[in-house]
């Protein structure tokens, strides 16, 4: 939809006036796999099911589960609950796009969901530097480890995390929704991301792009280096460990973690380390799925299938789920 208008908003901070004003964009999603939209739709609707059901399973059992009441399990609660939203803010209207092709989206929702798709993303990266710290407390300084790491610090690093992670973008969205769209209106992709947002503004966007980058770098990439110095200082200090055995049992309260940080940051660097002028959206679009569906799903399969600890809680809520069938 396109409306005339005498100037467009934001056209004192771009100098463009008398311009079209673009009230929607269309989602063109994986247009190239309109023949298999069905099975296609199928397969990522369970996937997105499947992600959701696990993330609140993790939840719940962290929740319930008074032997997972730690430092620990009480990030991996936050980061299962936080999984289930950052992934609903994207796949159902992936899914839509699936199933009608061209999916309009209208420009304040398309900069929402950029906002709360962002934000969570943001806030996972501080979520999984408390973890490692909390990680790095656990092996380097288990002395120390309780007095340091207790419920009080935690709450104030979820807390901060989920407050810093919302109040990152905010500066970022007010600058795209000044940006002047006047041209095509159609996302060549299947939500609405940075990279193709700006690449439909008209005129020059270089105000936009350098000062959102800064920030993106410094919301992600900071919290990238405390995970690794982090696991930095835990590797040395597993490498003194004398035995073979204590080495194991010290890296394995950390495996899991280690894991998820490897997934999450692998994927997301593939993406937005590519600068947007050389910006694919095929590419773009296939390691997208990556981390919007893949890494939430992958979370809570791995803290499943790696930790005894969720094992065994899994194990008591199943077995108080069945036993009012018996």
């Amino acid at each position: 939809m396109h409306l005339k208008v005498d100037m467009f908003k934001g056209g004192n901070l771009f100098g463009n006036q008398n311009q079209t004003v673009i009230t929607e964009f269309i989602l063109l999603g994986f247009g190239n796999l309109h023949q298999l939209r069905i099975p296609t739709f199928m397969i990522f609707l369970a996937l997105y099911i499947v992600t959701v059901m696990g993330n609140i399973m993790i939840t719940v059992i962290v929740v319930t589960d008074h032997s997972l009441h730690n430092p620990m399990y009480f990030f991996l609660g936050n980061l299962s609950f936080l999984e289930i939203w950052y992934t609903t803010s994207v796949v159902p209207k992936m899914l839509k796009t699936f199933l009608t092709v061209h999916e309009a989206i209208s420009f304040s929702a398309c900069l929402l969901q950029f906002y709360i798709f962002g934000s969570l993303a943001v806030t996972e990266c501080f979520l999984l530097a408390a973890m490692s710290y909390d990680r790095y407390l656990a092996i380097c300084h288990p002395l120390h480890y309780r007095n340091i790491m207790n419920m009080r610090v935690c709450v104030q690093l979820a807390v901060g995390s989920w407050v810093g992670g919302f109040l990152s973008l905010v500066v970022t969205m007010l600058m795209v929704s000044l940006l002047p769209f006047c041209a095509s209106n159609e996302i060549d992709h299947y939500f609405c991301d940075l990279a193709p947002i700006i690449n439909l503004a008209c005129g020059d966007t270089s105000s936009v792009k350098l000062p959102a980058f800064i920030i993106a770098s410094l919301v992600s990439f900071t919290p990238f280096l405390l995970t690794v110095l982090s696991y930095y200082k835990i590797i040395s200090t597993l490498l003194k460990i004398p035995s073979a055995k204590g080495k194991q049992k010290a890296f394995a309260t950390c495996s899991s973690h280690l894991m998820v940080v490897t997934v999450f940051y692998g994927t997301l660097m593939v993406v937005y380390a590519v600068p947007t002028s050389t910006w694919c959206p095929v590419l773009s679009k296939v390691f997208s799925v990556l981390y919007t569906v893949g890494t939430p799903m992958a979370n809570p399969i791995i803290y499943s299938l790696r930790n005894k600890d969720v094992q065994n809680a899994l194990r008591k809520l199943l077995n108080r789920m069945s036993s009012p069938l018996h």
